[in-house]
């Protein structure tokens, strides 16, 4: 999912940054980046790589000494990344508005309380910063092909992972983000490609989606 998501968050970033240069190696130099539920690390070393200082939280400690042990192997990446184990209600209280951007990707339909995580989410990015978000659509075609299918018949996820009824539609992260004080600026499918397992952007968004918001700029008098 990384080829999409990088590019994503990459262009996102640049596009409502005015210090950040997408012609130079590190095109996300100075810009600072939270992952919420970063697992491995997966998503947080490339974003280092293009410059970015990353901070990646996760609720599992197993998760955090898997991210911090991988990150070991790349020296020039130390000085970049930041892992910590907990949850982003947490550090919402400890970091308001430190972010220019904020990515949960794969973890919102796994939330019991999702008003309160994209409220926690929004309250940590920067005015004019963003926030991303990939997950799953709550439609009948999601059901059968993320959970019958994936799960019971493919097995290509391990069985019970998913609870359709966390799936979370785009109107919905819309609603909710809008009363953070945010804009959607886009919202697209994705799917999987059943032959390469390689992700690629669709039109259709009933499955899996991708969603970009900006928080708005504080007017000044």
């Amino acid at each position: 999912m990384n080829d999409l998501r990088i590019p994503l968050i990459r262009d996102g970033l640049l596009s409502s940054s005015s210090s950040s240069d997408r012609s130079t190696s590190l095109p996300l130099k100075g810009l600072k980046v939270l992952d919420v539920g970063c697992g491995g690390g997966i998503l947080c070393e490339p974003l280092a790589r293009l410059g970015a200082d990353v901070t990646g939280v996760d609720a599992s400690e197993e998760n955090i000494k898997a991210a911090k042990l991988h990150a070991s192997y790349s020296p020039s990446l130390i000085e970049r990344l930041r892992y910590e184990c907990t949850t982003v209600e947490v550090l919402s209280a400890c970091e308001p508005e430190v972010y220019d951007g904020v990515v949960a990707s794969e973890v919102i339909e796994h939330v019991a309380n999702q008003p309160q995580f994209l409220k926690s989410c929004g309250d940590l990015v920067k005015p004019g910063g963003s926030i991303f978000l990939t997950t799953m659509n709550q439609t009948r075609l999601s059901y059968w092909l993320a959970i019958f299918a994936a799960e019971r018949i493919f097995r290509i996820v391990p069985e019970g992972i998913h609870d359709w009824n966390k799936f979370i539609s785009p109107d919905k992260i819309h609603h909710h983000l809008e009363r953070e004080n945010f804009k959607t600026v886009s919202v697209r499918g994705m799917t999987i490609n059943p032959l390469n397992f390689r992700w690629c952007w669709v039109e259709n968004t009933s499955v899996n989606y991708a969603m970009h918001a900006v928080k708005a700029i504080r007017e000044t008098r």
